[in-house]
């Protein structure tokens, strides 16, 4: 019960959000419509205007056939018999001398038993007496209507066939839906390398103008993204310069008691300016398509060791403390083809990401370092307080930072995991984040072949 249960609501499903079965179901069910709509009217406006008109004839047709049967006024087993073999109609014949029937076995139809709608007395119509006494009753053969083929089964058949050619038409018909839907779904994911097939000109219909529209759209995007990165670049690389200049002024001011806190500051502030355009320079190169690589074939855990000792030098702690950072890699880990710049800034932005936000937990942070088939899989976790379920999805985007760290000082300038991300996709890899209860988990696995990438370079 709960299969078919289960079985059925699947198929509604499927009707209500397919659109090709909508129009074949509305087909049929026009079809089965006009069908029953014309045969009734076609039985109606027999019955009712020529039932009259064929009465006469009927019983006109009968008295003959009564007149064959009986030539001297006495019924003739053998004409009745001669009569059957020729027309599909039984004889009945009872009476003092003669007591035959045509066909014993087959009963007699209701309709032919009782009057019709309109009032019509058939035994009137088929029944006749002679003049010895004996009565004679025509009817409808249907043995031999049963052994013909069944008009049912073709018109089914039929209706079948045109079922199928409806659906294969329909399915040609809005094919182009099916490419409409992967090309918005590549457009949304920001690859505008391949635009959406369009129809020729002879088809050209709403689903062609639909295609021509998104593609539209989609170079209309690609030109303001590519735009903006333009721009984003430019300023970038034209800020570099006064950046410099500010930051050699400042180191050039005297270091007293009354300037040094405002030096200190101001040096501060121009890193952490010169870090954010770095990582904005950093972000655009590999999220652009003419990215490349400088992959060699490393040993990940000792890059994340020499990156371990960097982050603890920027966040020293008492030596009475638990450990800040805690590093647990499986042993015989495989060399990958990495870029080793690129996975210095990702462990980077990893750890400092988890330092920041488990700055009051009891734990350290962990480095996670596990084999993956032939692969690697990175997690690094924080004990923090972790982040709202609804915001997981966004902490991987460029300048996001969750409702928990909306202050600079802990949630940075929203760039970190994003980078992250970006490199571990420009590698073949995947990026995840979860909630570790308590704290964050982000997840990045590596794979341990070079994807097929023209533009990936290569150095032994």
């Amino acid at each position: 019960m709960n299969t078919s249960f289960s079985s059925w609501t699947r198929t509604k499903n499927r009707v209500a959000h397919s659109i090709k079965l909508r129009m074949v179901l509305v087909f049929l069910l026009l079809a089965a419509a006009m069908s029953f709509v014309f045969f009734t009217g076609a039985q109606k406006a027999f019955s009712v205007g020529w039932r009259e008109a064929a009465r006469p004839l009927l019983m006109d047709y009968v008295d003959h056939l009564a007149g064959d049967i009986t030539p001297n006024g006495q019924p003739s087993v053998a004409r009745a018999l001669s009569l059957t073999e020729r027309l599909p109609i039984t004889v009945q014949i009872d009476g003092p001398q003669v007591r035959w029937a045509s066909h014993p076995d087959q009963r007699q139809p209701p309709w032919q038993r009782k009057s019709d709608d309109d009032g019509q007395d058939w035994q009137h119509v088929l029944k006749r007496r002679t003049t010895d006494g004996h009565t004679i009753v025509f009817g409808i053969n249907e043995d031999s209507f049963e052994r013909r083929p069944h008009l049912i089964g073709y018109a089914l058949a039929a209706l079948l066939l045109l079922t199928l050619l409806a659906w294969l038409y329909v399915r040609r018909l809005l094919r182009p839906l099916e490419a409409i839907g992967e090309g918005a779904r590549r457009f949304g994911s920001g690859d505008f390398s391949q635009p959406i097939p369009e129809r020729s000109s002879k088809a050209h219909d709403e689903l062609s103008e639909l295609a021509l529209t998104i593609n539209t759209m989609g170079r209309d995007i690609q030109r303001m993204l590519e735009g903006k990165r333009a721009l984003l670049l430019a300023i970038s690389h034209e800020l570099r310069s006064p950046l410099t200049r500010a930051r050699l002024n400042t180191e050039l001011l005297p270091e007293t008691a009354q300037v040094s806190p405002q030096r200190q500051a101001l040096l501060r502030d121009l890193k952490e300016m010169a870090e954010l355009i770095t990582d904005l320079l950093e972000s655009e190169r590999l999220a652009s398509e003419h990215a490349a690589l400088q992959r060699e074939r490393v040993a990940l855990a000792p890059i994340a060791q020499e990156v371990m000792a960097e982050v603890l030098a920027n966040h020293p702690v008492p030596p009475d403390t638990w450990p800040l950072i805690s590093l647990q890699a499986d042993p015989g880990l495989p060399l990958l083809p990495l870029d080793p710049a690129r996975m210095r800034l990702l462990l980077r932005n990893l750890l400092e990401n988890a330092i920041r936000h488990s700055a009051d937990a009891r734990l350290p942070t962990e480095l996670h370092l596990r084999a993956a088939g032939q692969g690697i899989e990175l997690e690094v976790r924080d004990h923090g307080p972790g982040v709202p379920d609804d915001q997981l999805q966004h902490l991987a985007e460029p300048f996001f930072r969750p409702d928990t760290a909306r202050t600079r000082a802990q949630g940075g300038v929203g760039l970190g995991l994003y980078l992250c991300k970006l490199v571990a996709q420009s590698h073949g890899g995947t990026f995840s984040v979860r909630n570790a209860t308590p704290g964050l988990a982000v997840t990045v696995t590596l794979p341990g072949q070079v994807p097929a990438d023209p533009k990936v370079l290569f150095t032994s």
